[in-house]
């Protein structure tokens, strides 16, 4: 099964969906099926888990939806499985003022986790307009789209992570005390 076969996006709206996606070893397993089918076993050797966990972690995945059984094979009397992503994206909701964002939360332990020579990390702090925030976000997006149309699963795994927002806003009180 191919991506382009796939949904545009999977909408998380349960809580059980949103433990699923929350978990790390969870997410590395979603990364690695982002391309291409893969079995358990790929799985666990490709994330680093014996084949209980990977499979544990691969059938509450499926029973959230985000991943599912794409083809299945018979090898020495046994059922293969191969799982795929269930969408091409998958959208969290917003976790609300003070809530913890699992996305990111994420990205920064697979970021941490990466060779400091396959990183490319900038922070840029801009003073935009509505209507530039809004061009940028979808700039952003657009090039993003675009190289994920040139993704080839037979080349190494990069992740891009993208945050555009505003900061919070220092409290009144500080500037006033003094």
């Amino acid at each position: 099964m191919a991506t382009d076969d796939l949904p545009e996006a999977f909408h998380v709206t349960t809580d059980e969906q949103l433990r699923a996606v929350s978990n790390l070893t969870r997410h590395r397993i979603m990364a690695v099926l982002r391309f291409e089918p893969a079995t358990i076993t790929q799985i666990a050797e490709r994330v680093g888990l014996a084949k209980g966990s990977s499979s544990y972690h691969v059938r509450l995945l499926e029973r959230a939806g985000l991943v599912k059984v794409v083809r299945t094979r018979k090898v020495r009397g046994v059922t293969e499985r191969y799982y795929a992503m269930a969408a091409r994206a998958i959208v969290l909701p917003d976790p609300g003022e003070g809530g913890p964002d699992v996305l990111m939360r994420h990205v920064v332990a697979d970021l941490e986790a990466s060779p400091v020579d396959g990183r490319q990390v900038r922070m840029a702090h801009l003073r935009l307009t509505e209507e530039q925030f809004a061009e940028l976000g979808a700039r952003l997006d657009a090039l993003a789209d675009e190289y994920r149309e040139l993704s080839d699963p037979s080349l190494p795994d990069v992740s891009l992570a993208i945050a555009l927002f505003r900061p919070a806003q220092r409290a009144q009180a500080e500037g006033d005390a003094k």
